[in-house]
């Protein structure tokens, strides 16, 4: 029988500015920023966040980089106060914590990203240690802003391939996540991970970049485009289920079948950003496959997760417990 359990969340440690601003401004022109705060940013950061949130009863553990620095000493304090095992982030003077100025525009919830790689660019696959954990999943992200794990060896296998590659071995389910680079970087880096994941995430974006098919455009988002982009997916390796997400929902695809959640209708008014959102569903996700609840199950959760995110301009600022969460779609209806 197996005892595993937990969460362990590796990759991208990133300490979120988050600007509340008025307008998206022209080049060389002004915006006001009405607010700011400083909050999670990063895959594994996010995710273990919104898990600790929503009040998961399994355990909770990070792998990764950060400075030696105020701002590493903000994660490890954050971590601590929400229970996530810190004991795999690793520190260095070599670089500065990661940061991320996060521009939200207050009447959209649209946002822009400045990114300042620092110590995560030093994150390589030595750092991974899969003997010092009982976790059942492991999620990694993000590829593509991750310098050593994206390297390419002469054999063509990436430093995130290995990695996954151990995290299996070990006997953990690995689950992965991509960041929206505007990049011909998606084929070279992503695709040879693929074979070595479980469950891999992505949002429309990224999957039309990985697939060649389009899943942007307004007619682009039905059953059977999503359905090529998802079984495209997993002919290149991906293991278990695929899944894509957009404002209208989460697709996901699988050898044994497909299902489509449409996304949580929540008011425009309501919205205070977007960022974290897909880490949010990730996290609902996760939580509902730990739990080995049924996937359909898994999905409504990832929804509502993400749409609980979306009131607050942080990442995982309005994250609420589970059945909160959940209770979002009865109080307003999913999106048709």
């Amino acid at each position: 029988m197996n005892t595993r359990s937990g969460l362990l969340a590796g990759g991208n440690w990133v300490v979120d500015h988050v600007k509340l601003l008025n307008t998206w401004p022209p080049q060389d022109s002004l915006a006001t920023i009405a607010s700011e705060s400083i909050a999670n940013g990063g895959a594994p950061y996010n995710v273990l966040k919104d898990l600790a949130a929503l009040g998961v009863t399994f355990p909770l553990a990070g792998v990764g980089m950060i400075g030696r620095d105020a701002f590493g000493d903000h994660i490890l304090d954050d971590c601590r106060r929400c229970g996530i095992n810190t004991a795999q982030l690793q520190r260095t003077d070599r670089q500065p914590t990661s940061y991320t100025d996060v521009m939200t525009v207050q009447s959209t919830g649209r946002r822009t990203f400045f990114h300042r790689r620092g110590a995560n660019a030093l994150l390589g696959p030595e750092h991974f240690d899969f003997s010092q954990t009982s976790a059942k999943l492991f999620h990694l992200g993000y590829l593509l802003l991750l310098d050593r794990l994206d390297e390419i060896d002469a054999s063509g296998v990436t430093g995130a391939a290995r990695v996954l590659t151990a995290a299996r071995a070990a006997g953990l389910r690995t689950s992965l996540d991509c960041v929206s680079d505007n990049s011909d970087r998606f084929v070279p880096v992503a695709r040879p991970a693929l074979p070595h994941v479980d469950y891999f995430f992505a949002n429309d974006f990224e999957a039309t970049r990985l697939t060649g098919i389009s899943v942007l455009d307004a007619g682009g988002r039905d059953h059977a485009t999503l359905r090529a982009a998802a079984h495209r997916l997993l002919e290149f390796g991906v293991r278990e289920w695929v899944f894509i997400h957009s404002p209208e929902g989460v697709f996901a695809g699988s050898r044994a079948g497909d299902l489509w959640q449409t996304s949580v209708r929540v008011r425009p008014e309501d919205i205070r950003g977007a960022a974290g959102a897909g880490d949010a569903l990730a996290a609902g996700i996760l939580m509902g496959l730990h739990d080995d609840a049924p996937v359909a199950q898994a999905l409504r959760l990832g929804v509502c997760v993400a749409a609980a995110s979306l009131h607050d301009p942080t990442c995982s600022g309005s994250i609420r417990p589970s059945a909160e969460c959940l209770r979002l779609a009865e109080q307003f209806g999913f999106n048709e």
